[in-house]
């Protein structure tokens, strides 16, 4: 019973990745300690995240004079990593209760936002760097050409796109237990399970395993053939090219630093869950990095405003001329004559 209790709390850490055979594996008392760390590397996610998408969200909605179809992505990528983190401190609550208190309906719409950001953030952080690709290197693309209402049509669909896989979840009864073992996460068993359920668990796995490898090749290749174009381009003006290979370096930094560890450590607890039931040290080795990575994948949260920054001239100048007086020149002007597009 004990050890029943201890795996359902190491559960609560892990709302990405669990099924009925999670809680029949015999815990340690090391398994817990990863648990320890989320809490507050969560909240620093949260308070960094809040402040930058805060003053992202105020600079989009008020001091942009005007917008083209990059900064329409961007506005985009603000309101997915914003519902994201208005979402995390209930979970935050939970991990530092033991158990969930907030009923049904708020555990359904916490888990939709939480799967959901993964999937927007990663789909618009792809289309910036596709578009900043073709403006350098196809400038004559009809993708270049298209205006601010199909911007806007594109990033409905890509919405459309990322969010329908996980609408199910909100038909769906998350709740485990009941008082202090009231736990809230995605299909803990399936025991009772239902063949939907299985297929939306199943259809997660994959879709997690899938919208990092295919948008990683994809930005992987506007880079290298941003850097080839930027290489044979030795005469006029280089500037536009260099600014859009620092916007591709940067989506893919942060794209690695924030998904790179869940995706291999949740693909690591299934492979062991599913080949090898019986190593349960390994299973728990794994368990506790994939806790402390999913503090790195909503990190992403708060590091997107940095591409920000390096993807739209707008958004910068725009920032920039929003710092107090008192700041050096440089600083508030962000030698926006040097990166200017």
């Amino acid at each position: 019973q004990k050890r029943k209790k201890k795996n359902t709390l190491l559960l609560q850490h892990l709302p990405f990745m669990t099924s009925v055979r999670d809680s029949n594996v015999s815990g340690n008392d090391s398994a817990s300690r990863g648990g320890l760390i989320l809490p507050p590397v969560l909240i620093v996610d949260v308070i960094l995240g809040l402040l930058g998408n805060v003053v992202a969200l105020w600079i989009f909605c008020f001091k942009l004079k005007s917008w083209n179809p990059n900064n329409l992505f961007l506005f985009n990528l603000v309101i997915a990593d914003f519902l994201a983190l208005v979402s995390l401190p209930l979970r935050i609550d939970a991990l530092l209760r033991g158990h969930w208190v907030f009923g049904d309906s708020l555990c359904r719409i916490n888990l939709f936002l939480m799967f959901s950001n993964r999937s927007a953030s990663i789909a618009l952080m792809t289309v910036v760097a596709v578009y900043r690709y073709l403006k350098v290197v196809h400038p004559h693309h009809r993708f270049n050409s298209m205006n601010k209402r199909q911007a806007a049509f594109l990033s409905l669909f890509v919405w459309l796109l990322v969010i329908s896989p996980r609408v199910p979840m909100l038909a769906y009864n998350h709740i485990k237990g009941s008082g202090n073992a009231t736990q809230c996460f995605f299909f803990t068993s399936y025991k009772e399970a239902s063949w939907a359920i299985i297929f939306l668990v199943g259809m997660h796995r994959i879709l997690t395993v899938l919208e990092f490898i295919f948008p990683l090749a994809l930005l992987l290749f506007c880079s290298i053939r941003i850097s080839r174009f930027l290489k044979k381009r030795q005469m006029g003006k280089p500037d536009k090219v260099r600014k859009a290979m620092r916007v591709c370096v940067a989506i893919v930094v942060v794209f690695l630093v924030c998904f790179f560890p869940t995706t291999v450590t949740t693909v690591g607890v299934w492979a062991i869950r599913s080949y090898r039931p019986w190593d349960c040290d390994s299973f728990y080795t794994f368990i506790q990095l994939n806790i402390v990575s999913l503090g790195l994948n909503f990190l992403n949260s708060a590091l997107d405003p940095v591409v920000y920054v390096f993807s739209s001239s707008m958004f910068r100048r725009a920032l920039c001329s929003s710092l107090p007086r008192t700041l050096p020149l440089d600083l508030r002007l962000g030698r926006s004559l040097r990166l200017k597009a």
